[in-house]
């Protein structure tokens, strides 16, 4: 989606609305394709005092198993970024406070994208005190124990185990 902002730079109060949606379904985490839904974007670019920001909201669908027990979740995640877009840039200027616009045209899908994935956890739990799979048998511990001997030797001191036995 690329947006023309000759006009909001160049006119004091002018405003533009974009409404949208993405196709991320091709990107690949943890060798998943997570984005079950198309992402919706709804922009608003515009000029205050010279100053020109960009704010965006994202609502999609996003499946990914757990880390813990392997369960397959489903979020919606409603995320809002706020940008402030330059034409030019000082060498003074920090990377991440401002975009930078080539030509009075921004690439939406770009910018959406790096924000998503930037604000995505590195972590997936179905609860916060997910249990997990047992390590022996592979009994996911949220639906209940399993009989395995929770007792394990250090393979370096099995020797002295055998001694003990």
């Amino acid at each position: 989606m690329l947006l023309s902002l000759k006009d909001i730079f160049a006119v004091e109060g002018a405003e533009l609305t974009v409404d949208g949606q993405l196709d991320f379904s091709e990107i690949e985490l943890d060798g998943l394709n997570p984005f079950v839904s198309p992402v919706q974007v709804q922009a608003v670019v515009y000029n205050r005092a010279g100053v020109v920001h960009l704010d965006l909201h994202t609502v999609f669908t996003f499946c990914h198993p757990c880390d813990r027990c392997a369960k397959d979740l489903v979020l919606h995640p409603d995320y809002t970024f706020t940008h402030v877009l330059v034409q030019t840039r000082n060498s003074d200027d920090a990377d991440d406070v401002f975009i930078l616009v080539h030509n009075d045209e921004l690439e939406l899908d770009d910018l959406v994208r790096e924000d998503i994935l930037l604000e995505l956890p590195t972590k997936y739990l179905c609860k916060p005190d997910c249990k997990g799979l047992c390590p022996q048998c592979g009994k996911n511990l949220n639906e209940g124990s399993c009989n395995c001997s929770t007792r394990q030797v250090d393979p370096r001191f099995e020797v002295l185990q055998q001694l003990i036995d």
